[in-house]
């Protein structure tokens, strides 16, 4: 199994747990749980395959669809055990992010695109399953909440990515750099509290 191969079956598997776990929260059926597990493990793997005219991974290997449904019915039976399911969703996802941005920019990386799609794709398929799966929730978005480091950690990992991989380092170095960078940030968001400025819009001034 190749690297590139591995990373996206963790991805599908960590992000499919976050997914049945927002459906846990929204009290959904089992039919539910995997569809919403399925939409956030495959989601930006899927986005990333079709803007580079691929076919999405799950229709080649069927196995990752198999896997957002194990993750489902795993969740479907254990959720209650969480004692605050949001806390889990945050920290499986900070966990996915790394993984998901590390496999869309190493894609990217793999096919000799620029820089720029490099840095996109690890975007896309970090951040489009989890945007997905908030949207369909009718949640907020973890990549759109105030000054919350996140499409941040996917940028920042993906251009890791890029910069390692035009350095020439062997694989698994590229990969290991891109997830580092993201976690780290990702963890200090969740953890510390570190944001980013946010936009403060100001009152027109009176004019008599």
């Amino acid at each position: 199994m190749s690297v590139l191969s591995l990373l996206d079956y963790t991805s599908v598997i960590v992000f499919a747990l976050t997914g049945a776990l927002v459906a846990s929260r929204a009290q959904l059926d089992i039919v539910g749980f995997a569809f919403l597990a399925c939409l956030t493990g495959l989601g930006g793997g899927t986005l990333r395959d079709l803007l580079l005219d691929r076919a999405p991974i799950w229709m080649g290997d069927p196995t990752y669809l198999a896997l957002g449904c194990a993750a489902a019915v795993v969740v479907f039976f254990t959720a209650h055990l969480f004692e605050s399911r949001y806390r889990a969703i945050l920290w499986l996802d900070a966990l996915a992010l790394p993984v998901a941005v590390a496999a869309g920019a190493g894609v990217a990386a793999s096919l000799e695109l620029p820089w720029p799609i490099i840095v996109v794709m690890g975007i896309v398929t970090g951040c489009g399953g989890g945007l997905m799966r908030d949207v369909v929730a009718n949640e907020v978005p973890l990549v759109l909440k105030q000054g919350e480091l996140y499409v941040t950690c996917a940028l920042a990992g993906s251009g890791a990515l890029a910069l390692a991989a035009w350095q020439g380092l062997p694989a698994p170095l590229p990969a290991l750099a891109c997830a580092g960078v993201t976690f780290a940030l990702r963890a200090g968001s969740i953890g510390f509290g570190w944001r980013l400025p946010v936009y403060k819009g100001r009152p027109p001034r009176y004019k008599p």
